[in-house]
């Protein structure tokens, strides 16, 4: 288990839907749209892979747009409980298993498209497993598929106060997210302050995010075969698509 899984497992899980401040109908037709705008609207829809579904609201999204089917994939059972109930009656089929795992736990599945979103590519240990992941997505693509990333750009260092970041707040939590740099990884602190009955409890916990420069997935993504039709800002994150 790595940072990542402790980190959603131990804090963010239980507080994930409340950070996003939507609704989950609202946050999937969100996701639908972007993933039109991306171009997964066009092509065979058979079968796609959601890497690191969280809750499923690209999931979601994928059916919405029509994808006959979709594999949820993510490391956190809480998590992956959500998508199952959310998205009771479509057709997604939840998995437990690591990102780097997804051609076995997959049972070595083709897909028209693969999309890794909400900034979970950044939660993998080192650039190597990114490059990996990659290779495994080209391979399992159909000729044609589309492979979707979107992240957040953290080779730019935040100094003094911009490193904390107010979340959410309202009557009955408040969450700061504490930035520390490295030369390679970005520790993220989490702090939720949760009102109870007799005052307010501190919650915290931390894990390393990778500093991944888009323009290093790009190339790497181009030297595995891939024709990139996007690389751009996308509200707070930055999006690639790749077709093989």
């Amino acid at each position: 288990m790595n940072q990542a899984q402790q980190h959603y497992d131990n804090l963010l899980a239980a507080h994930y839907q409340w950070m996003v401040g939507l609704p989950f109908a609202e946050k999937a037709d969100e996701q639908a749209a972007l993933l039109i705008e991306l171009g997964l609207d066009q092509g065979p829809k058979d079968a796609a892979l959601d890497l690191g579904c969280g809750p499923g609201y690209q999931s979601a999204a994928l059916c919405r747009i029509g994808y006959r089917r979709v594999i949820a994939l993510d490391t956190c059972q809480a998590l992956l409980d959500e998508t199952m109930a959310a998205t009771a009656g479509s057709p997604v089929t939840p998995i437990l298993a690591d990102l780097r795992d997804f051609p076995a736990a997959t049972g070595h599945a083709a897909f028209d498209a693969i999309v890794c979103m909400g900034d979970t590519l950044t939660h993998l240990d080192s650039r190597e497993d990114v490059w990996s992941l990659l290779s495994s997505a080209y391979q399992a693509l159909q000729p044609g598929g589309r492979l979707v990333l979107t992240f957040r750009d953290l080779s730019s260092e935040l100094t003094g106060t911009d490193r904390f970041i107010p979340v959410r707040s309202d009557d009955t939590r408040i969450m700061v997210c504490a930035l520390l740099y490295e030369p390679d990884h970005v520790v993220v602190n989490d702090l939720v302050h949760a009102r109870t009955e007799t005052g307010w409890e501190l919650h915290k916990s931390s894990y390393r995010k990778l500093r991944l420069p888009p323009a290093a997935v790009v190339e790497e993504a181009r030297a595995l075969g891939f024709t990139v039709e996007t690389d751009r800002s996308v509200a707070w994150m930055h999006a690639i698509v790749a077709r093989k």
